[in-house]
């Protein structure tokens, strides 16, 4: 009886070793594949992030004067080079946050299971846990730019100094940003995808909270009936905790969302 209980109570290492492979393997795609691989489904690209700030900043001032919601064929190439750079790291992300989520549960299950390695256990709880959360900030973030890239790109105009074209341009936008009256058609597409932006990032942290509060209820019961108490009580309130700040990053880009003109000044006159 005793082999079958010690067994069953060990951490599968088998499926660790395969579950830390995937996520090496995802961390290093997440690194390396997106440029590569958008360049080659957008029909070409760039090299780097810097290589797109430097097109996009280049680019931005003739879609401006354009006078045409239409984006010219080099921003749209931009900006459909930049949507499949952010599909292929969401991709990425999803892998690692399946990887390092699994081996969180396996882990916290053989902690509540056994009494030896207690330590060891906790430590890798805790960190598979932390890697699990990051790789879902990156899921939703790259979701977010790759379902609203233009968006995406904007602030790529204003986080270094501007060049004397390029800064006459980003007046202009902050003076049709506030007078409605006197912008260019661009400057609606601007608005519409920066509303899209925040409206994704909204619902997806609004299902992650739900999904957390239904966590935090369940390990709550679990608590209650004093199964493995230190585990579940551990996970009742840090699901808790992230559900209200996933709560909060919903609420803030739902104001966002419905008054994106407001938000896309705030970017413009460095107060975003």
């Amino acid at each position: 009886m005793s082999a079958p209980a010690t067994r069953s109570a060990a951490v599968p290492g088998r499926t660790l070793a395969v579950l830390g492979a995937l996520g090496a393997l995802s961390v290093v795609a997440f690194v390396l594949a997106p440029a590569p691989v958008a360049a080659r489904t957008a029909g070409g690209g760039f090299g780097d992030e810097a290589a797109v700030r430097a097109a996009f900043r280049a680019a931005f001032t003739g879609y401006w004067n354009s006078g045409s919601r239409d984006l010219p064929p080099d921003t749209a190439h931009l900006v459909e080079f930049w949507s499949h750079y952010h599909l292929v790291k969401a991709l990425a992300a999803v892998a690692a946050l399946i990887a390092f989520a699994a081996t969180a549960v396996l882990v916290w299950q053989a902690l509540a299971r056994t009494g030896r390695h207690r330590a060891v256990l906790r430590t890798a709880g805790v960190l598979a846990t932390a890697l699990a959360a990051v790789a879902a900030v990156l899921t939703l973030a790259n979701v977010q730019g790759a379902l609203a890239p233009l968006a995406s790109l904007l602030p790529m105009l204003v986080d270094e100094p501007a060049d004397q074209a390029l800064a006459g341009t980003l007046a202009q936008v902050r003076s049709a940003l506030a007078d409605a009256a006197t912008a260019p058609p661009a400057l609606a597409v601007m608005v519409e995808d920066f509303a899209r932006y925040h409206r994704v990032l909204a619902v997806l942290a609004g299902g992650v909270a739900v999904a957390l509060i239904g966590a935090s209820i369940e390990s709550g019961r679990r608590f209650a009936a004093g199964r493995h108490r230190p585990v579940t009580g551990t996970v009742a309130v840090s699901a808790t905790a992230a559900a209200l700040v996933a709560t909060v990053v919903a609420v803030a880009n739902t104001t966002n969302a419905a008054d994106p003109a407001a938000g896309l000044a705030a970017l413009f006159t460095g107060g975003w």
